[in-house]
């Protein structure tokens, strides 16, 4: 007859046995495991990118498009993270690039001296259209970049994965 004493007993050398075998190979495994993750190459960080929309003739807007966009950059440029930022006008909002209009010419100069991460685009359909109403040249500042359309150039931003924000 066996006796209980004897099965725990049996099941405990078992147990010991077992331990002693194999519990050097699973260390074996986590020292591997833990070198292979310190071998592994750093996740490159993503790159961040935002699209800004200006289509109002207001200088409370045009600012808080100004103050969004340095505000982004200097975020990810504290984190060490690469940031691309589009300020982008077309209709009323052109005004903000006009060289003769923009009452924020001075703080956009400033900005793109200190901050090339963040670039301005001009719709050249409201230019041209203004143009005509105005029958001059519309000469814009010299940041400003000339897209043909403003509202087309936003959404293939977006469909590339931008983040639109209309301030």
């Amino acid at each position: 007859m066996i006796s209980f004493r004897d099965v725990v007993g049996s099941t405990l050398v078992a147990g010991v046995a077992f331990f002693i075998t194999f519990a050097p190979v699973a260390a074996e495994d986590v020292k591997q495991t833990s070198a292979q993750t310190s071998k592994r190459p750093a996740v490159e960080k993503k790159a961040h990118r935002l699209v800004l929309q200006v289509n109002t003739n207001e200088p409370g807007t045009m600012n808080l498009a100004l103050n969004n966009a340095t505000n982004v950059a200097q975020y990810y440029q504290e984190r060490g993270e690469k940031v691309e930022i589009e300020i982008v006008t077309f209709g009323p909002g052109l005004n903000m690039l006009r060289d003769d209009t923009s009452p924020v010419k001075a703080r956009i100069k400033a900005i793109a001296a200190s901050t090339p991460g963040i670039s301005f685009k001009a719709c050249g359909n409201t230019q041209g259209n203004m143009s005509k109403a105005e029958n001059k040249d519309i000469s814009l500042i010299p940041e400003a970049t000339v897209v043909k359309s403003g509202v087309v150039h936003v959404m293939e931003l977006q469909e590339r994965g931008w983040t639109y924000v209309r301030p």
